[in-house]
């Protein structure tokens, strides 16, 4: 047994020192006197080393060192590859004591647990190494990691700086471009407000000179139209002339032949009339008694029809002045009698609903009165409050309507009495100057008629400051003076019966008693360009549109001639507000009065077609002419 093991050494430290002599290492393990290779044989001889020894660790950073240069050798018990056979003769020189001793297997014990406890430690070492190798492995991946990182941050720094930098000289540039801007821009605004004021001084003496070719041109317009139409008027009266003269030379002809029939009939119907007539004057005459009776009855019957016609004469005076309508009255809502009023009342309410269905259309809700949106809007609300006043019997508000002549005074009245739900009564106060001495007795009757009025009245005194002016006037007759003290008398109270509204075109000549009674005061001023565009529509469908052909009896067509209907042609809109803009100052009865022209002008053209050129020259004419009137007004005011 102990020459096997001594076998099995030997062999262990050949294949050593072989393992030695390879790797170029010169280590050798011993343990006391000895020396032995860290490798064991098995007990079967074979030369297998337990534990192979660790792998050095791999160079990661630096390269392998170069081999190290051949040793000569000089000692001549080494081989040439540099083997010392010493130690192997001692090895077995020991091997052979060994197991020549009696202890051998106690040695062989001893070897392996000193080569175990080698192993183990070998091992500790290799794990240490292993676990200082990872751990270096990880400090080198920090280091790496922390280098990394700080080269982000230096170059996230780099290119925020190199950014700012940027943005920095963008701005710089940015600011030297908007002044280079503002330079230039100042420049051009500079060159434009020249070339401005240039152009403006051109455009005012091209303007200064065209205006003054215009009105030479409108000078000699405004004489050539109205020799135009004079001499077309004279024309168009001599065809018109020439026309009736044959119209009524066949109208005569058959009036004649007409007359003629007629005239046979009737003298046949006469002469046996009269033969019946001369029979029984014939039998009267010869017969003395109904002589004397028929005397007697003609006397009779004329004295009763005399006396019944003077009778009814003075009774109908009476009844007239009790019941009737007082003579100041020009238009009133009311009949003239108590027993017209259901009659009167029947045509009042027909006529409000065609006045509504009209207003509806015309989407107007005054009907044919139009008026500044804010006044329409204050006599809408007085028209409610005067309602509601009626309702709850408590005393009605007098009115002042004043503003220039023809802005829609008197119709406004009346339909803020239709909308109220009053009566009302139109007078003028130039009627009670005529008067004289009977002024105040009539003034009295009109009051009294007015209080009999179930709804209410609204009497409007029209031109008031024809007797209601100061009365401090040297002027002013005494008649006139005590018809206006016997109206302030009768309107000294606040009344539950009667709405006072006067009208008038000039406010400051009211007597100052007037005033005081006045407890709304409302402007009419004339109407502006949206209110002249809507009286131009509203007249051109009143005195165009719906002019024309009217149903009537043929006995009234037989004596007069037939209207012809008015076609329109190219009138749109745009011309009619282009007509609102030119009539300024226009009020609404000379709108009126313009559209009647208008309507004159195309019953007098030839085919009776009213297109745009002929509205134009006729409004044209009539602005030239409201220009006349408006110089003629300031020349005699000036004088």
């Amino acid at each position: 047994m102990g020459k096997a093991y001594a076998i099995g050494l030997i062999s262990a430290l050949a294949a050593s020192a072989t393992a030695s002599l390879s790797s170029q290492s010169h280590v050798a393990y011993a343990d006391g006197p000895f020396k032995f290779s860290p490798f064991s044989s098995s007990p079967s001889g074979q030369s297998q080393p337990s534990n192979p020894p660790p792998a050095a660790p791999a160079q990661t950073h630096e390269s392998e060192p170069p081999a190290p240069p051949k040793v000569r050798n000089d000692n001549p018990r080494t081989t040439s590859a540099g083997f010392d056979p010493e130690a192997l003769e001692r090895g077995a020189k020991a091997l052979r004591e060994i197991s020549s001793s009696n202890n051998a297997k106690k040695v062989f014990e001893i070897i392996k647990k000193q080569e175990e406890t080698r192993q183990a430690e070998m091992e500790t070492k290799v794990a240490e190494f292993k676990a200082m190798q990872a751990q270096a492995e990880t400090e080198r991946q920090r280091v790496i990691y922390d280098e990394q990182k700080k080269l982000a941050q230096q170059q996230a720094q780099t290119k925020s700086q190199i950014a700012q930098y940027e943005d920095e000289l963008a701005r710089k540039r940015m600011q030297a471009k908007n002044e280079l801007h503002r330079a230039r821009n100042q420049e051009l605004v500079k060159l434009q407000e020249e070339s401005s004021v240039r152009q403006e001084q051109a455009r005012r003496a091209t303007e200064e000179q065209i205006q003054a070719q215009r009105r030479q041109t409108e000078r000699e317009k405004a004489e050539i139209e109205r020799e135009t139409i004079r001499v077309r008027a004279m024309a168009e009266a001599e065809g018109r002339a020439h026309e009736a003269k044959l119209g009524e030379e066949v109208n005569r002809r058959m009036l004649v032949d007409r007359a003629n029939a007629e005239r046979e009939k009737w003298v046949a119907a006469i002469n046996t009339t009269f033969d019946h007539i001369g029979g029984g004057f014939r039998a009267i005459l010869t017969d003395q008694n109904k002589l004397v009776v028929f005397v007697g009855g003609v006397t009779a019957l004329a004295a009763g029809v005399y006396t019944t016609r003077e009778g009814a004469r003075v009774i109908w005076s009476y009844v007239d002045r009790i019941l009737g309508q007082p003579s100041l009255i020009r238009e009133s809502s009311r009949g003239k009698y108590p027993w017209s009023g259901s009659f009167s009342r029947a045509m009042s309410t027909l006529s409000r609903g065609v006045d509504k269905g009209s207003a509806s259309k015309n989407g107007n809700a005054f009907g044919d009165v139009v008026l500044h949106p804010s006044l329409q809007k204050r006599i809408e609300q007085l028209a409610g409050a005067t309602a509601n006043t009626k309702s709850h019997q408590a005393p009605f508000r007098n009115m002042l309507f004043y503003g220039p002549p023809g802005t829609g005074k008197t119709m406004a009245a009346r339909e803020l009495a239709r909308k109220s739900g009053l009566d009302y009564a139109l007078m003028t106060g130039g009627d009670v100057a005529p008067l004289g001495p009977q002024a105040v007795t009539k003034i009295h009757q009109l009051f009294d008629w007015a209080k009999k009025s179930r709804k209410g009245l609204l009497l409007f005194i029209d031109e008031a400051d024809a007797f209601l002016c100061e009365r401090n006037k040297t002027y002013m007759s005494e008649a006139q003076r005590s018809a206006l003290n016997a109206l302030l008398f009768r309107t000294g109270d606040q009344s539950k019966d009667i709405v006072l509204a006067l009208a008038t075109n000039r406010p400051g000549d009211l007597d100052s008693a007037v005033a005081d009674r006045i407890d709304e005061a409302l402007e009419f001023p004339l109407p502006g360009e949206q209110e002249r565009y809507k009286l131009l529509k509203l007249y051109l469908d009143k005195y165009i549109a719906q002019a024309g052909p009217k149903k009537s009896s043929w006995f009234k067509n037989l004596f007069k001639r037939e209207q012809q209907k008015i076609e329109v042609k190219g009138l749109t809109d745009d011309i009619l507000k282009e007509a609102a803009a030119k009539t300024e100052g226009f009020s609404g009865r000379e709108i009126a009065k313009l559209m009647a022209g208008v309507q004159a002008a195309v019953y007098g053209s030839e085919n009776c077609v009213l297109d745009p050129n002929l509205f134009r020259e006729v409004v044209d004419y009539k602005v030239a002419e409201h220009q006349q009137r408006k110089k003629l007004a300031a020349d005699k005011g000036s004088v």
